[in-house]
C-alpha cells in the first residue's frame, strides 16, 4: 500500500502528502511540549494546514506549541483549547466551544492523543478508573460531542479521526465485567493500560461501522516505543512488573526493557501523518489499525482489539459511562 516503513519519519510521510495537508483543519488532544502530538504539529506545519487546535488541560504549555507552530509558518492559525479528559464537565465545556466556532465549520482531522500510561490507581470526577477515563472514556464523549463538525448529512467531507493506541493493548482484553477493577481492589497498572488501548481500537472500529455512510472514516494507530513524557514517571521497579505480566502472557516483546527496539519522535509521528492525510487510507480500510506508516493486516493485532460485536458491548458502555447516547 506504500513503501514506508520502521525507519520512515513524519517529514518523510509529510512530504509525500504536502498537498492532502494544505488548507486542512487539524484539532490534536494532548499536543504538550516534546510529545509526539506536537511533534505531529509542527511536522505538518511545514506545509500550511489553515488552523491547528491544541487542546489540552494545561493550556499554558500549549501556548508554547502554538508558537513553535508560528514560528515554522506565521500565516497558520491556531487555537487553546482548556479539554481536561478526566472531567466529563469540562469535555462538555471544551465541546460547546468548537462547536461554538463560527469560522470553524468542519474540522478535517481529530487526532484523540492525549493519554495516561500505568499510573497508579485514580478515578475521574465520575468514578472511573482513571486510565480507561481518560484515554477512551473521556475521547468517546467529546468525539461524539464535535460530531457535528466532522461529518456532513450528505457524506461529501471525509473527515478522519485518528485514535491513539499501543500494543500494550495486547496486554488486556476491555473488562466489561469489572472495567474499575473493584474500584482499585484488584488494580493493575499495566492490565489497565492494556485496557484503555485496546478500548481505543475498538472505538476505531465502532465509529467505522456507525458513520462511514457519512463519510467519517476512524483508524487507530500504534506509534512505536518512543522515549516521550507519557512513561517518564515510570521506574525500574514498574518495567519489572510489566515484563513478568508480558512472561505469564506469553508476550516476549515486553519481557526485556532494554530489548524494545525504540523510535525517535520523528519515526514514531510518521504513522501519524500517515493516517491523517496518506491518500491510501480509504473506507476500503475504515476501522482499521495502522503501525510503520502502514494498514496492518487484522492477524497482525489482537482479536479481542478488532471484534465488532466487541466494538459494539464497548460503544454501548461508554454510552453509560458518559450518560449519553448518540445514535447515528
Amino acid at each position: 500500500m506504500s513503501n514506508f516503513n520502521y525507519e520512515t519519519t513524519g517529514e518523510d510521510v509529510a512530504s509525500v502528502c504536502s498537498d492532502a495537508i494544505r488548507g486542512k483543519v487539524i484539532l490534536i488532544t494532548g499536543p504538550s511540549p516534546k510529545s509526539l502530538g506536537a511533534e505531529f504539529a509542527t511536522t505538518i506545519s511545514v506545509y500550511a494546514p489553515a488552523m491547528i487546535i491544541l487542546a489540552s488541560r494545561d493550556t499554558s504549555k500549549l501556548e508554547e506549541v502554538a508558537a513553535s507552530i508560528k514560528a515554522i509558518k506565521s500565516e497558520i492559525s491556531t487555537r487553546i483549547l482548556k479539554l481536561d479528559l478526566s472531567s466529563q464537565a469540562s469535555i462538555r465545556d471544551a465541546a460547546q466551544e468548537v462547536n461554538n466556532y463560527e469560522d470553524v465549520p468542519h474540522i478535517d482531522v481529530l487526532v484523540n492523543s492525549a493519554g495516561l500510561m500505568a499510573v497508579p490507581y485514580g478515578q475521574t470526577a465520575e468514578g472511573i478508573e482513571l486510565q480507561f477515563g481518560v484515554n477512551h472514556v473521556g475521547h468517546f464523549l467529546f468525539t461524539n460531542l464535535i460530531m457535528g463538525k466532522l461529518i456532513s448529512e450528505d457524506g461529501t467531507r471525509a473527515s478522519r479521526v485518528l485514535n491513539v493506541t499501543s500494543v500494550g493493548h495486547e496486554l488486556s482484553r476491555v473488562r466489561f465485567e469489572d472495567y474499575n477493577f473493584k474500584d482499585g481492589q484488584y488494580y493493575n497498572r499495566w492490565y489497565a493500560y492494556g485496557q484503555s488501548k485496546s478500548a481505543n481500537m475498538l472505538f476505531s472500529v465502532a465509529l467505522a461501522e456507525r458513520l462511514a455512510k457519512k463519510g467519517l472514516i476512524s483508524v487507530s494507530l500504534h506509534p512505536g516505543s518512543i522515549f516521550t513524557n507519557l512513561s517518564s514517571h515510570l521506574g525500574k521497579d514498574a518495567w519489572e512488573e510489566l515484563g513478568g505480566i508480558a512472561f505469564s502472557l506469553g508476550l516476549p516483546r515486553f519481557t526485556s526493557y532494554e530489548g524494545l527496539d525504540y523510535k525517535t519522535q520523528q519515526q514514531g509521528v510518521a504513522t501519524y501523518v500517515f493516517g491523517a492525510f496518506h491518500e491510501s487510507i480509504t473506507q476500503q480500510v475504515n476501522g482499521r489499525h495502522l503501525r510503520d506508516s502502514q494498514v496492518m493486516e487484522p492477524r497482525g493485532y489482537k482479536s479481542w482489539a478488532r471484534d465488532p460485536t466487541d466494538a459494539d458491548e464497548l460503544w454501548k458502555l461508554s454510552e453509560k459511562l458518559a450518560g449519553q447516547k448518540f445514535n447515528y
